[in-house]
């Protein structure tokens, strides 16, 4: 019978040395002989490794391992004695990740015939050995051995005796080996196999991979100790908070239960096993995720032999409730801004270390993010601890999914099957009573796609028979016919808009949406604004965390990460496996940034010379905001001031007068700043909640003063126009092909002349309209043909004027296209025209010029939207001003090379060299436009599947798009909205084109339109 308690058991009552501590044995009069069990403060706080101050030991270290093809060809002795030829490994570690044999991703299906529940003969299977030395253990000790997470099959064996099996490959199992363990050396074996029938009941979409990945450890208890135990609070009037404590104990001791707040004693009482005692807390504090107060729960158990074992427990008061189809925690209403979140480390696989575990946590907390679904099985357990302490809701999910069943058409085939139903509520019992205890819970899921079935009541039952205090989730459960809570999955913005409108009885989440794999996800501000709207949508979860990229290291030494198919594993689902708000590498992308912002718990509005903040959190008030106002004309800083909202209570506003410097001329932005002055663990005093702008004027400016700049020459010479300027500039306009060229300054701006596009490297969150719209009807492979290039002179400058065709091979659609280029003397005006031939009217990736500028104009600045990546429906966490950067820092370096780098509502940009000469780009009559730089052309790009497939060049390739195609999540999502989609339908815009100077005053101050 599992040992629950380790699970449930938490840091901060008692040190590993505590038992030495004079200062404790006077309160509790500790004999020579105490027991403590649970996680040590400062150890979570830093290595995170599990200890314990009697008969702990730690089984993580070096093993013999060695792997063999088929479970029937192990032979009998290695369970016996050590062999030669055995590699020495650490354990936790995923085999395939350590090189042996083969690494297999699939998003659903199976990676052998689906015949359940039978498994492949040639079943891989890994046999570990290791030595234990143990000390004289005191009567009546018993000793447990116990593994946190072993896939998917594991037989152990104690000096060649047979101990026991496990499967669950997520769920934490224990052997008590008290009659096989003795004093000295003791000699351990544990045989895994990789597949068993209970990987029918795994098939989550992550790789597929082997062996013992969590910690494994030995424990030894007391004759007479505590066998589990479970508390419940309930908030009462006054905030009281009553506090139910129930045991289960092995040898009859006495139990009594303490509650510290801090030093303070604040509640105690004997505990009879068997039966609840009720302890209240006077004047408490409760937990919740914006204020994680968490008080020192101790259990002490006396046995009658002397021994004393202390089990401490942090201890939150958190009662979940749903009142009248509302979620309630503690009495309140919230919201769960969520992830989903896979075990993922991309140098160990799912055997991940709790240092990183915590770096994802804290990413979470630092970017807004309240609650997290553990995505689709149980956590280690000191990772619910973190969530207690650091303040994260979790949905807590068991180890199921069928998803596999999908591929032969029947879903639902196990989760229907009667007998398959003791497996189904083996893996929520184990789950439930493991975890049970933890504030941080917020509800239990029962798995994930996996069909519906008898197996769900099933499941339900017992899981509220353990735990009735919390309300439990399944999505595929469509209409809560059992379930607490209705869940849906990529509902579209209008779908999940209506389902507010029309709310169901029960409480609603969005267990999966705004797919975030590679470059977006897009359109989040959307849905955020449908979910703030209907207090029946209580939760959201993006897909998902993090990439599941895994290092490996190219030919020439540089490392990338790879995905399905790079080890030859047939079948795979590619790089669908790269899909996270988190590169593999834990670097936050462009979109958890902008998660960050549309989920930003203080909003700041400004109007009428008022600016107004209003808390958007659930608890807490605003003591600790700070926002910090700044004035920019044009895109500069003129202008700053503090504003402290104070103790806004949540849901509430406060306002302030605020009147702005406006510009004479031209565009005045007000960018407010939110700030915390609040330091934690996972983030410092100061640290950024978001920001937000208005555009609070904009006036005509004075128009520039006329500087004489004379009149340019042109001549044809054969099928070339020359054109010179007073200044020695050279343009050479094709007369064939009307490419131009434009010489200046020493050397040639244009290493690929401009022309007109519609395709840009595809991204992922596209794929599906590449594989109905646009693969079908050839635009990548759009063509230019030139029909004609006339040009004349007028006002002092060569007008030039190319009529070309644009079109795909094989097809009737075209673009007409009219090129106008204005070339004088101050340099290049262009103006575009577009249109179409046939009947497509559909989407396009873009519309827009590209163009090649030399390897040394890698500086960047410009005036418009940043500083981050940003498009048109993932742009809340960009603002208005004048942004610096790199063409190489731009570049984003998505796992799989895809269009990146955009920035928006552009007025002008530069691209110039270490000496500040260049090219400078500036919109006109036709708006702002979008820019992107790049150190490699599109068509490496488009064709590199890793980013050791790109290998810079020695010129940067600049794309001026007057419209680009919003990113959607149509990978596994919701499509483009309507408002940021790229139509193939007629079009103009005119850009202005000059070259920049260090030496001359730069054309674009004053200017930007």
């Amino acid at each position: 019978m599992p040992l629950h308690f380790t699970d449930s058991s938490s840091a901060g009552a008692f040190d590993a040395h505590d038992w030495e501590n004079p200062a404790l044995t006077g309160r509790h009069r500790l004999p020579a002989r105490a027991y403590f069990f649970g996680y040590d403060s400062a150890e979570l706080a830093g290595a995170m490794d599990r200890r314990c101050s009697r008969g702990f030991v730690d089984l993580t270290g070096a093993w013999r391992f060695r792997l063999f093809d088929h479970p029937a060809r192990v032979p009998a002795k290695v369970l016996v004695s050590p062999a030669v030829g055995w590699d020495v490994v650490r354990v936790p570690h995923l085999w395939q990740v350590d090189g042996y044999g083969r690494l297999q991703y699939t998003d659903e299906g199976y990676p052998f015939p689906v015949d359940p529940p039978r498994v492949p003969a040639e079943n891989p299977t890994g046999v570990y050995q290791r030595t234990v030395v143990l000390p004289e253990a005191p009567p009546g000790e018993r000793v447990v051995l116990r593994f946190d997470g072993v896939e998917s099959y594991a037989e152990v064996y104690w000096d060649g005796a047979y101990v026991g099996m496990t499967k669950g490959s997520r769920l934490s199992a224990e052997f008590d080996v008290t009659d096989v363990a003795h004093a000295g050396v003791n000699h351990l074996v544990v045989k895994v196999l990789q597949y068993s029938d209970g990987t029918y009941l795994e098939d989550q979409d992550m790789w597929w991979a082997s062996g013992i990945f969590r910690d494994c450890y030995l424990l030894t208890r007391p004759k007479a100790h505590l066998a589990d135990f479970h508390v419940r609070t309930h908030r009462l009037a006054d905030d009281r908070a009553e506090v139910v404590v129930s045991v289960s104990t092995v040898g009859r001791p006495e139990v009594i239960c303490e509650v510290y707040d801090g030093e303070r004693l604040v509640a105690s009482a004997p505990v009879a096993p068997g039966s609840d005692a009720t302890l209240v807390v006077e004047g408490a504090r409760f937990w919740n995720p914006e204020d994680p107060y968490l008080y020192d729960m101790r259990l002490i158990v006396r046995g009658g032999d002397g021994t004393v074992e202390h089990v401490p427990h942090r201890l939150g008061v958190a009662e979940v409730t749903i009142v009248d189809g509302r979620l309630l925690l503690n009495g309140a209403p919230f919201m769960m801004h969520g992830v989903n979140r896979h075990d993922h480390d991309d140098r160990r696989g799912r055997a991940v270390g709790m240092a990183r575990i915590e770096r994802d946590l804290h990413l979470m907390k630092r970017h807004n993010i309240n609650a997290v679904r553990t995505a689709h099985y149980p956590n280690d357990p000191r990772f619910y601890e973190l969530c207690d302490r650091i303040g994260l809701f979790v949905v807590a999910e068991t180890d199921l999914e069928t998803h596999g069943f999908a591929n032969v058409g029947d879903l639902s085939r196990l989760t229907d099957d009667e007998r398959w139903q003791a497996a189904y509520v083996d893996r929520i019992e184990r789950h439930v009573l493991a975890q049970r205890n933890h504030a941080s819970i917020v509800m239990w899921s029962l798995g994930n796609e996996s069909g519906y079935g008898r197996n769900i009541p099933a499941m339900y039952g017992r899981c509220t028979e353990l735990d009735p205090s919390r309300p439990v989730h399944y999505e595929e459960d469509r209409d809560a016919e059992v379930v607490d809570v209705i869940s849906t999955m990529y509902s579209r913005v209008s779908q999940m808009n209506d389902l507010g409108e029309h709310p169901h009885p029960k409480p609603r989440i969005i267990c999966e949406y705004g797919h975030a794999m590679g470059n977006g996800p897009g359109g989040l501000a959307e849905y955020q604004r449908v979910f703030e709207t209907w207090d029946s949508i209580q939760g959201h979860f993006v897909w998902e965390w993090c990439d599941h990229g895994l290092v490996a290291t190219a030919d020439d030494g540089r490392e990338y990460h790879a995905y399905g198919g790079d080890h030859g594993d047939v079948p795979n689902n590619g790089s669908f496996c790269i899909d996270g708000l988190v590169f593999p590498w834990q670097e936050p992308s462009p979109g958890l940034l902008e998660y960050k912002q549309v989920i930003c718990p203080v909003r700041v509005a400004y109007a009428d010379g008022v600016c107004t903040v209003t808390n958007r959190r659930w608890f807490t008030g605003l003591g600790d905001v700070v926002v910090t106002l700044e004035t920019l004309h044009d895109g500069r800083v003129v202008g700053s001031r503090t504003l402290t909202p104070g103790p806004v209570p949540p849901g509430g506003s406060w306002s302030e007068s605020v009147q702005l410097d406006v510009a004479a001329h031209g565009e005045t932005h007000l960018t407010a700043r939110v700030l915390s002055t609040a330091a934690h663990a996972w983030a410092e005093p100061m640290h950024e909640l978001g920001r937000y702008q208005v555009l609070a004027a904009d006036r005509p400016r004075r128009p520039a003063s006329a500087v004489p700049t004379g009149a340019v020459t042109a001549r044809a010479e054969g099928t070339s126009l020359l054109v010179t300027t007073p200044a020695s500039d050279r343009f050479t306009v094709d007369l064939l092909s009307g490419g131009l060229s434009w010489h200046s300054h020493g050397r040639e701006l244009f290493q690929e002349p401009p022309r007109v596009g519609f395709w840009k490297p595809l991204v992922d969150n596209h794929q599906q309209e590449h594989d109905e719209l646009w693969a079908p009807r050839l635009l990548p492979l759009m063509q230019t043909s030139t029909r004609e290039v006339s040009w004349h002179e007028r006002d002092g400058a060569a007008i030039v004027t190319v009529r070309s065709r644009i079109a795909p091979p094989t097809l009737g659609i075209a673009m007409q296209i009219v090129l106008t280029w204005t070339l004088a003397a101050d340099g290049v005006r262009l103006a575009v025209t577009g249109e179409p031939v046939g009947d497509y009217r559909d989407i396009v990736p873009r519309i827009g010029l590209s163009f090649a500028v030399p390897g040394d104009l890698r500086r960047v600045d410009w005036y418009g939207l940043g500083p981050g990546e940003n498009y048109p429906d993932s742009r809340s966490a960009a603002t208005v001003g004048r942004w610096h950067s790199t063409v190489d820092e731009m570049f984003t370096p998505y796992v799989v090379p895809q269009d990146c780098a955009n920035r928006g509502e552009v007025r002008w940009m530069t691209l110039t060299d270490p000496h500040g000469d260049g090219l400078a780009v500036r919109a006109v009559d036709s708006g702002p436009f979008a820019f992107s730089a790049w150190p490699y052309s599109a068509a490496a790009i488009d064709a590199a599947r890793h980013r050791t497939d790109l290998v810079p060049q020695d010129r940067v390739t600049v794309n001026v798009n007057h419209r680009v195609l919003g990113l959607g999540s149509n990978s596994w999502g919701s499509e483009v909205l309507d408002s940021y989609r790229v139509r193939f339908e007629p079009f103009r815009f005119a850009l202005d084109l000059r070259a920049v100077s260090a030496t001359a005053p730069h054309h674009t101050e004053g200017l930007a339109a």
